[in-house]
């Protein structure tokens, strides 16, 4: 891999994901859960979990760009949007830097709202991986 490289992939959740997300989490807010009671919010309608929306940078980092054997060293997040069910999205990836000598690299995460083209999620991870970098 190289800096400046970059990976792009597409996705959204269903109203199903989010309760098995909120079961596991124990993170059971009405807000994400209710639609009466969302109704009532800014949003007008339930909205995803940020880290549930986050939790495809890991799929991708572990599975796909860079892949296998990636470990996490560090992700930062910064949720500019609400997310939505039934919604796409583009999980964006690029290399920003790589250390060879620690076999990791700086990779920006972002995620675009394919409709709208707008930031909803951005951040920056931290990823080792030895075979890669």
């Amino acid at each position: 891999m190289t800096q400046g490289e970059t990976y792009a992939y597409p996705f959204q959740f269903t109203q199903d994901d989010v309760v098995a997300f909120a079961q596991v989490s124990g993170d059971d807010n009405p807000l994400h859960l209710n639609a009466d009671f969302a109704a009532s919010t800014p949003f007008k309608r339930p909205i995803i979990h940020g880290i549930l929306g986050a939790s495809v940078f890991s799929n991708v980092i572990g599975t796909k760009f860079p892949g296998a054997g990636s470990i996490y060293v560090k992700q930062s997040l910064d949720f500019l949007r609400p997310m939505f069910v039934d919604t796409a999205y583009e999980a964006r990836f690029e290399i920003l830097s790589i250390n060879a000598d620690k076999h990791t690299a700086e990779i920006s995460t972002e995620i675009i709202d394919v409709q709208t083209k707008k930031v909803t999620t951005k951040g920056v991870a931290v990823v080792m991986n030895r075979e890669h970098f």
